[in-house]
């Protein structure tokens, strides 16, 4: 059966002047729907690179990424997109929520950038918040909401277009334990209920719990992969 996500010897080399950086070197992996992923590793071992390369932000320089079988990593520049808007989520640490937009503001952006009515966009903008327990902060702005709720209120705006992979940037890295704890929850029973991929980048050990996967970088080389059959389901 063909992965849904594959990365086939994914290279990305900077030129730094006379001097040539390989950020990312010959990194292979696959991940199926169901699935989720940890990249682990040090600081500068090309972690949130190849997040990027994996979410068509960047191209690699040599490699691919196939998606169901097909390669997109050198689809043209104008195809990118409508794909990253289709296929993706992404979550970061630092939130990215618009300050002077409500939760339920923040979530129904997205929708509005792909088009959706205004009806339906609030309607499925109010189910995903209340699904991550936030139906009582819908009309909360993020300065008044505690780390871990503008984490939930970015998993629903994340979630708004039903991606097929959600890729997520240290998304515990600016909250407490418990919150960390809830929010790998969270993205574990997204990628379980829905029967899509997660890919997260991430120091904190406790997320390897949450993984079916655990690929570990060292100055861009895939140092160690491993499979992790007794995930937190």
């Amino acid at each position: 059966m063909t992965p849904y996500l594959e990365a086939r010897s994914i290279t990305k080399i900077y030129h730094q002047g006379s001097v040539t950086v390989s950020a990312v070197d010959r990194v292979s992996f696959a991940v199926e729907q169901g699935e989720v992923a940890v990249i682990a590793g040090p600081s500068g071992s090309g972690k949130s690179t190849l997040l990027s390369i994996i979410g068509c932000i960047l191209r690699p320089s040599s490699g691919a990424i196939y998606l169901d079988g097909e390669a997109v990593s050198d689809l043209k520049e104008a195809r990118l997109p409508a794909l990253r808007s289709s296929t993706f989520g992404f979550i970061f640490q630092s939130f990215n929520l618009f300050p002077f937009l409500s939760a339920l503001e923040n979530v129904e952006l997205a929708m509005r950038l792909q088009g959706v009515p205004a009806q339906a966009r609030r309607s499925r903008a109010l189910e995903l918040l209340a699904r991550y327990g936030l139906e009582e902060r819908v009309a909360f702005y993020p300065g008044y909401l505690s780390g871990g709720e503008k984490q939930r209120v970015a998993l629903a705006r994340a979630l708004a277009g039903d991606p097929m992979i959600l890729l997520a940037d240290e998304p515990t890295a600016n909250l407490d334990s418990v919150a960390g704890e809830e929010v790998f929850g969270l993205l574990r029973r997204f990628a379980i209920d829905a029967h899509r991929v997660v890919v997260m980048v991430s120091h904190d050990p406790r997320a390897q719990r949450f993984a079916d996967h655990v690929f570990t970088l060292t100055d861009g080389r895939l140092a160690s992969l491993s499979l992790k059959p007794s995930a937190v389901a």
